[in-house]
């Protein structure tokens, strides 16, 4: 598993994600190439996972992480011109798993 992502060991991590959406195929394969094992729910398959989305975050873009069914962690950085920053995105799951 690679070392940033290590915080991840032990925990359930679920990505809501959808079939047409960039971010989510980015993280898919960040998070893949990691090693790291994670569930996918699909927002435009899994009924009322994107109102779920929608009610415990505020937000309807994807992709997005919920670890170990109760924290969640945006899966992009619409702010940044390439959309992921890998150093932020572990400082967001540290944060999170405080």
């Amino acid at each position: 598993m690679n070392a940033s992502y290590a915080c991840l060991a032990g925990h359930r991590v679920e990505v809501f994600t959808a079939t047409w959406c960039p971010d989510c195929k980015r993280l898919d394969r960040v998070l893949a190439d990691a090693g790291i094992a994670h569930e996918r729910v699909d927002i435009d398959r899994v009924e009322g996972a994107a109102d779920e989305l929608e009610r415990e975050t505020g937000k309807r873009g994807v992709p997005y992480l919920r670890l170990d069914g109760a924290k969640w962690v945006r899966g992009y950085h619409k702010e940044l011109p390439t959309r992921f920053d890998p150093k932020l995105f572990v400082a967001e799951l540290e944060a999170a798993l405080r």
